[in-house]
């Protein structure tokens, strides 16, 4: 029996509740926290709205889920052993599954807990009661089943039946007829649920009537019948086991489908949650190796993509993103799959290293933060990418999609972000982290393990957007040398320590939140500092050491058998070319890329000494000649303004210029012996000369050589993107004990018993401006609390509990209750004034 003190509902259970359980159902459902409930009524009444109860349901594990669904289906109110019935079934009281039954009974202990911490099941063991909103979405009806599969029950389905067909079936059921239709239902109800009477009837059923009950007892318990049905179906619809629901449909009652199913629910019970299979075992330090290779990867592609649009990148489309065309030429360019370019792009733009410059012809180009970001040491820059990539809602794996209106969906473009990226990354990582080090997952069972954490809405496959962001997960964090062969790397450990949220946190923005396994609190700016700092030790050492050498050869090439120093890395490339990329990167010496060392300042002894210094091979002389070749004719050719023009001190050179067909678009003319006149602008006949096969050089109105470099585009000062929240944010403990605090005073406004308390429960006091000051007046001198209406300067109205301080000049000084702390306020904001009741009496 139920105690007389019971809560008759989810607001007296709460205001029975202590404030931790208020601040862990605030943490697990923060959207009952915006805006802060008056009372612990409003936050029991928001509680149970539609949109807060699906989105606690979809964030419980399968097992909770599974709870909720069996008692959708108990008599209201259950008690604690009905519903553990229902989830154990034939379990419960047989000796051979009596193991089974006790980790059940374990399991179902913390769901239970886990279900009224977030004040879906409230109530004691004797009566627990589902909050009516989940029960609305989960319990069968006549038309619909339940989430288990059970229809409704016999009561309900034979709710519109004629009384003479209800005794008729009670009669064909083999019981005596009763003498009202009450009494009938309770008796075929009783009927179904006696095991040993149950039994017997289905005995005697025919075998094909048996073959129909297996075909509905698991769900869904519908069927159609005609007109006629056959008789093995009239056998079962005459005993009242098929009742009819509409014309031509008929249901398999609640209470026999549990009598066939064992007492069950759930045809499996998925009490536990599914073990990791491990894939691959290999050695921590291979793993870590091998990670630290990749993170370096990782470093040095991004370094390619951010030089290649050094001098701005490509060009915004009207509607966002990258085109298709810029998208395939990057992955040209970083030499890997269109996917990975799109992810390297995104990864980038996340960690706030590009972004639109915000011109008329806007262009995508690195932000100044880039130039910040190369200052860092290497193990730094890395444990910054990660960060981003941990905390990033921004999802590369949906570039080449279409969105809900099918357009495709492009790199940088909008429509990418996905509230759930961060947490799904977070767990994936979390759950590969819990093998023994080494170990790397079969990625399905991941998969499956994800599934049973947060199942996909019903309806839908494995391909779902979790699933998919799932295996996202894993292929980026194999890219990105947070994982190596499949398993986590020591540095990366250190850095999973604070989680998802920190890495978001690094940047300041919004963190998606909610319950469920993997989700911790935000972390501060230096917890998560010491985390990458951390990360960022551990991986230093890993990493290849840079190098102050390369190794010419005699076929023009020179190779760096290693990553380069950043000095050297840079002069090398305007000198030469490179060829190809991997463990050693290969650069070739050409006329063209010595040119363009040369046009950038460097003359030809500068070129000789620099590779001398730098190799650690004797220069080749092929390599030798061709620097000595280009810089003899280079500089020798220039050209200025005329629109432009040619000198040269050799008027053979000149001639050999005006005779060549392939000048004739240059228009060119001689001014004199030694210099030739052009239409041309200067850059088009620097270029147009070239292509002839002559090595000009430009030079300024005073007749100096200019030196052109390649100028760096920067876009102005951006901050990276910012999450896209999933729901409200998780708040920090000193919010939920400040919102706790004021949910328990203005409770104690709404509840508190009062003298003369008007006779509408929460309607403010009224009285006159004279009887409020002396009321405050005379609680001055007693220190008595009141209770006072209040209305802001917004019009808003309250109830407010307070104990005057003092009152003078207008206004009234007090210790509120409801904000715990001292406020002033205007007394003719006040609309009345009440005392609190002596609790004594």
């Amino acid at each position: 029996m139920s105690t007389p003190d019971a809560p008759r509902s989810l607001a007296e259970a709460l205001r029975a509740s202590d404030d931790v359980t208020l601040v862990a159902l605030l943490r697990a459902r923060p959207d009952l926290l915006t805006p802060v409930p008056n009372d612990l009524t409003q936050l029991a009444t928001r509680a149970g709205t539609r949109a807060s109860v699906v989105r606690a349901l979809e964030r419980l594990d399968r097992f909770a889920q599974q709870v909720v669904e069996a008692l959708a289906v108990a008599p209201e109110p259950a008690t604690y052993e009905v519903l553990f019935d229902l989830i154990a079934g034939d379990l419960v009281g047989d000796p051979t599954g009596e193991e089974q039954a006790g980790e059940i009974r374990a399991a179902f202990d913390r769901a239970l807990a886990t279900l009224r911490g977030q004040a879906l099941v409230w109530g004691g063991d004797d009566r627990l009661r589902l909050i009516r909103t989940t029960r609305e979405l989960l319990a069968p009806t006549p038309q619909r089943p339940s989430p288990t599969g059970l229809g409704p029950t016999v009561a309900e389905a034979m709710a519109g039946m004629s009384p003479g067909r209800v005794q008729n079936l009670v009669a064909a059921a083999g019981l005596a007829v009763t003498h009202d239709a009450v009494s009938a239902v309770e008796a075929l109800t009783a009927l179904f649920t006696d095991r040993e009477r149950m039994s017997a009837l289905l005995d005697e059923a025919p075998v094909e009537s048996v073959e129909v009950l297996s075909r509905l007892v698991w769900g869904p318990p519908y069927g159609q019948v005609t007109a006629e049905p056959a008789p093995h179906l009239r056998w079962l619809i005459g005993r009242g086991l098929l009742l009819p629901t509409a014309p031509g449909t008929v249901v398999l009652p609640r209470e026999a489908a549990l009598h066939l199913r064992g007492g069950r629910a759930h045809r499996v019970l998925e009490a536990t949650p599914p073990a990791l299979a491990v894939a691959r075992e290999h050695r921590p330090q291979v793993v870590d190796v091998t990670a630290a290779g990749q993170a370096h990867t990782a470093l040095a592609t991004i370094d390619e993509l951010l030089k290649d649009w050094d001098e701005g990148g490509p060009a915004v489309l009207r509607a966002g993103g990258l085109s298709v065309r810029d998208l395939k030429r990057t992955a040209v360019a970083l030499d890997v799959p269109e996917p990975q370019a799109a992810f390297w792009v995104e990864l980038a733009y996340a960690a706030g290293l590009i972004a639109a410059d915000g011109e008329a012809d806007e262009r995508y180009a690195a932000t100044p933060a880039y130039d910040t970001w190369q200052e860092l040491p290497v193990a730094e820059r890395w444990a910054r990418l990660a960060g981003a990539w941990l905390g990033a809602t921004r999802t590369a794996g949906l570039v080449g999609g279409r969105d809900s209106k099918d357009r495709t969906m492009s790199a940088l473009g909008p429509g990418l972000d996905r509230s759930a990226a961060p947490e799904v990354r977070q767990r994936v990582l979390a759950l590969v982290a819990e093998l023994p080090e080494g170990a790397a997952p079969e990625p399905e069972s991941v998969l499956t393990r994800l599934r049973w954490e947060r199942p996909p809405a019903r309806g839908t496959d494995s391909s779902d957007l979790r699933s998919r962001l799932a295996r996202w997960a894993l292929e980026e964090a194999e890219l990105l040398g947070v994982t190596g062969r499949g398993a986590v790397a020591s540095h990366a450990r250190a850095l999973l320590g604070v989680g998802a949220a920190g890495a978001a946190g690094v940047r300041g923005g919004p963190v998606p939140q909610g319950g469920g396994p993997g989700w911790h609190r935000l972390p501060s700016p230096a917890e998560y500092a010491a985390a990458a700092a951390e990360a960022a030790k551990l991986l230093a050492p890993l990493l290849p050491e840079p190098l102050d050498h390369v190794l010419l050869q005699a076929d023009l090439t020179a190779v760096a058998p290693g990553p380069l120093q950043r000095p050297l890395a840079d002069a090398l490339s305007v000198l030469a070319d490179v060829e190809s990329k991997g463990g050693a990167t290969v650069y070739r010496f050409t006329p063209g890329s010595v040119r363009r060392a040369l046009d950038a300042g460097q003359s030809a002894s500068d070129l000789h000494a620099f590779l001398a210094e730098h190799s650690r091979t004797p220069v080749p002389q092929p390599l030798a000649y061709l620097i000595d070749d280009v810089a003899r004719k280079h500089g020798h050719l220039r050209i200025g303004a005329a629109s432009a023009y040619v000198r040269c001190d050799d008027e053979g050179v000149l001639n050999e210029i005006l005779a060549d067909k392939r000048g004739q678009g240059l228009r060119l003319r001689r001014l004199a012996p030694t210099v030739l006149a052009s239409g041309a602008e200067p850059a088009v006949l620097l270029d147009g000369l070239r292509s002839m096969g002559f090595a000009p050089s430009a030079e300024s109105a005073e007749g100096d050589v200019l030196i052109t470099r390649a100028h760096s585009h920067r876009t102005p000062p951006r901050t990276a993107p910012e999450p896209v929240p999933d729901g409200p944010p998780l708040p920090d403990s000193t919010l939920l004990d400040a919102a706790v605090r004021a949910i328990r005073a203005g409770d104690l406004a709404s509840t508190a018993p009062r003298k003369d308390a008007p006779a509408v429960a929460g309607e403010l006091p009224r009285t006159t401006a004279a009887e409020t000051l002396a009321t405050m007046q005379a609680a001055v001198m007693t220190g008595e609390a009141l209770w006072i209406g209040y209305v802001n300067a917004e019009g808003a109205a309250s109830q407010r509990v307070i104990a005057p301080v003092r009152v003078e000049g207008g206004f009234v000084t007090a210790y509120d209750h409801t904000a715990d702390e001292v406020r002033t306020y205007p007394l003719h904001r006040v609309t009345g004034v009440a005392e609190l009741a002596d609790e004594s009496g």
